[in-house]
């Protein structure tokens, strides 16, 4: 038979669909399953469903195995005439092969029938399948779907009894919709490589979305530091204890490439699951329509406060909640939201992290620990920056990795400075200037000496440009231990992005705008100085050389 061949060397292939349907088309296919499929594609998932069902043959179909073999979870809708069909026979016992070795996961519904009919082969089941011994049915294969018949009768299911006295078919659906979501949400091994270090940062969001006062929920960081990770692990517990839900990754990208309007016809037709279009602005009718949703709606990356507004989110009904990821903490204050900052990740997760996806798995090898310390190192707790080197070198043989490790020291890794300098591209030219300043010159400074300088520089605009930095997670405040004064701080990628921004202006350090190594700074002792400023801080001592299209900065014990 070629469906046992199948199933057992089917072991390895890949989910491709989350749920395969598996029913008896003329008991229910019009009825309880079309709207079962429905709800289910409303969620978003990925449903296999068998339009035809056409029983061509004695075998099934090698594209009908290839769906079980493709699918998380199987719901059986076992009606009364299912048993009557060889068809549904022969797809019941691969989902029970592949059950038994723990592939599948099974959702009966006992649909207008008796669960001991099943399990015991009884009642209208008896009757079909001595017509299928009647029809003189291979003795194989009906001892086969006896076995398969009665051991998904033994299983926990929804039993659909109907009548007036039951709950309504809605109602039913609405819960093993839920059911099918948590099953796959434990079955699911999301972002397994990438959630280090999420656990506690995903039970603080938790609490603040399960607050009855809290309606906007804002995850803020730099570039790469894990908020959609975050978003996304929090959407998957969240989602399901709410019957509309809907993720909108990369809202600033968005925005970019198709337009305002496009993005939010496209995100409220999903919300509101309609295939119509949308007029912007939005009508009353719409507005309305909004008010009616209990929604759960995250919006990843978003740049401006203005395109929440555009989303209309803000017209959700009661009880609605909203996750806002964003790089600027002054577009999740512009919607009240509660704020929460994601940091690095201490060295144990780094390295655990970088691990997995150096190896593939929690741990280095001993012969691969020193370096992958000193890799893990270089990208100083940022998780973009750890799955990118960790994925680089897997399979590669250590010389390799020593050797990226030198080159880190010169040369940024492109793809984690392109995302980065994203938030640098978003500031406007004071901003730049005041960011690159710091970069080169006042990284662990006081903050109100940094600013005396600076505004000499820029007409007293210094406080705004730095307030705006710390605003877009490209600067921080730390407070010193010691005298309690404010400290200029920013993540040493950052400043290593600061650095390159500087030395790509042109190959000869001489012709950029900012010199701070002294290796290049003695490049200038040929070239007439213009001016020197002297500022004395405390015990330092400051020097200012300005030069055409030059500011440097180098301070004196």
């Amino acid at each position: 038979m070629a469906s046992s061949s199948f199933s057992s060397s089917s072991s390895s292939i890949q989910p491709k669909h989350q749920v395969f349907l598996s029913f008896r088309g003329e008991d229910t296919r019009l009825s309880f399953t079309s709207f079962l499929l429905q709800a289910l594609k409303d969620k978003g998932m990925s449903v296999f469903f068998d339009e035809e069902k056409l029983e061509m043959g004695d075998e099934l179909s090698q594209a009908l195995l290839t769906a079980i073999a493709e699918s998380q979870i199987a719901i059986v809708i076992l009606s009364e005439q299912y048993a009557s069909s060889s068809w549904c026979l022969r797809e019941l016992f691969e989902i029970m092969v592949r059950s038994t070795k723990g592939l599948l996961l099974i959702v009966p519904i006992f649909y207008h029938i008796d669960p001991s009919h099943v399990r015991k082969i009884g009642g209208s089941f008896k009757k079909s399948f001595d017509e299928h011994r009647r029809k003189k049915r291979p003795a194989r294969d009906m001892q086969r779907w006896k076995d398969a018949f009665a051991k998904v009768g033994e299983l926990k299911g929804c039993h659909i009894k109907g009548g007036q006295s039951d709950r309504s078919e809605a109602s039913y659906i609405k819960t093993i919709v839920e059911d099918v979501i948590k099953k796959l949400n434990s079955k699911s091994s999301i972002a397994s490589e990438e959630l280090v270090g999420v656990d506690d940062q995903k039970e603080r969001i938790l609490k603040l979305i399960h607050q009855n006062d809290t309606r906007v929920v804002g995850i803020c960081g730099m570039g790469g530091i894990g908020k959609t990770t975050l978003a996304k692990a929090v959407y998957k517990e969240v989602s399901p204890q709410f019957t509309d839900h809907l993720i909108l990754l990369n809202v600033r990208e968005k925005y970019q490439k198709q337009g305002m309007e496009d993005v939010v016809k496209d995100f409220l037709c999903r919300v509101l699951n309609q295939d119509a279009s949308i007029d912007i602005p939005l009508s009353d009718v719409i507005i309305d329509r909004l008010l009616n949703k209990r929604a759960f709606v995250v919006l990843d990356d978003v740049s401006d406060s203005d395109q929440i507004e555009d989303l209309g989110v803000q017209h959700l009904g009661p009880g609605s909640k909203i996750i806002v990821t964003s790089r600027d903490q002054q577009v999740l204050r512009n919607t009240d939201a509660k704020i929460h900052s994601l940091a690095s990740l201490n060295k144990d997760d780094s390295l655990k992290l970088i691990s997995k996806f150096a190896f593939k798995q929690d741990h280095p090898t001993a012969d691969f620990q020193d370096v992958l310390v000193k890799l893990a190192n270089c990208a100083r707790g940022l998780p973009l920056a750890l799955k990118v080197l960790g994925s680089s070198i897997y399979q590669k043989p250590k010389e390799d990795w020593e050797s990226l490790i030198v080159r880190l020291r010169e040369y940024p890794e492109r793809r984690v400075f392109n995302t980065l300098k994203i938030s640098y591209d978003g500031l406007d030219r004071l901003e730049r200037n005041v960011f690159l300043d710091i970069a080169c010159f006042f990284k662990g400074y006081d903050r109100e000496d940094a600013i005396n300088m600076l505004d000499c520089c820029y007409n007293k605009s210094a406080r705004s440009a730095i307030t705006k930095l710390v605003d877009k997670c490209l600067l921080e405040i730390s407070r010193d231990y010691f005298d309690s004064n404010d400290t200029l701080s920013m993540h040493d990628l950052l400043q290593e992005m600061g650095w390159e921004i500087i030395c790509q202006e042109s190959e000869d350090p001489r012709k950029r705008s900012r010199l701070w190594r002294l290796e290049d700074i003695r490049l200038l002792e040929d070239d007439k100085v213009q001016t020197f400023f002297f500022f004395r801080v405390n015990k330092y001592k400051y020097l200012c050389v300005y030069l055409p299209v030059k500011f440097i900065i180098r301070y004196f014990y």
